[in-house]
């Protein structure tokens, strides 16, 4: 604790870093979930296919996929979406069985309530299943975003990463103190995003509340 004190510069400066990179991935990876999700929901051959690519995109390093991203993309080794498409990868990889399996879930009494009186496929999506399946959707992106926060670190390999910075730093130069600085940033940024989530979806859905 002391060292992030006295070097509160830095220790903000690396935190800004690890809060975006582990952002952005979740942001775009739950975007992406939905419809591949819904499709796996709607569809066993999507199901078939996806899931075990899922699991499979998930077993690969990481550290594998951020130094393979630039030749596959082409850009520069230092440039920050080199660790924000593998991140997207695992999020993707995370989230889509907890959207499908969010969508399955929803009560078919409900579903056939809903076409009886006139929705749209479309209508009832956003204002009758996406809703009723987000408590389970919601835990899976809390599970992704706990996870990615985590796995930025590993970026700090090949010069990006946020905290991981602090990792490779008090490593090279015996630095104890600002490892576990590092090490502490990464807890707490883990616990906050978690308790956002949590308490984001308490408010979107009152009626599990009410149920309980």
């Amino acid at each position: 604790m002391t060292w992030i004190f006295e070097n509160w510069e830095r220790f903000w400066e690396v935190t800004e870093v690890h809060l975006r990179l582990s952002a952005v991935p979740v942001l775009i990876g739950f975007v992406l979930s939905i419809p591949l999700g819904w499709w796996a929901n709607r569809s066993q051959t999507a199901r078939a296919v996806l899931f075990p690519l899922a699991n499979v995109l998930f077993t690969i390093p990481s550290i594998a996929l951020i130094v393979i991203t630039p030749v596959l993309i082409g850009v520069k080794i230092l440039d920050e979406i080199n660790v924000i498409v593998p991140l997207v990868v695992y999020t993707v990889a995370l989230m889509l069985r907890s959207v499908a399996d969010a969508l399955s879930a929803v009560p078919g009494n409900v579903i056939a309530a809903a076409n009886a009186m006139g929705f749209r496929p479309l209508r009832r999506f956003l204002t009758v299943d996406f809703p009723l399946a987000l408590p389970v959707t919601i835990a899976g992106l809390r599970v992704a975003t706990v996870s990615n926060i985590s796995m930025v670190s590993v970026g700090a390999l090949v010069g990006l990463g946020g905290y991981g910075q602090l990792f490779t730093e008090g490593y090279q130069t015996d630095n104890t103190p600002k490892v576990l600085a590092g090490l502490i940033g990464t807890v707490v940024l883990a616990v906050l995003a978690d308790g956002l989530l949590l308490l984001i979806g308490r408010l979107l859905t009152p009626w599990a509340r009410a149920g309980r």
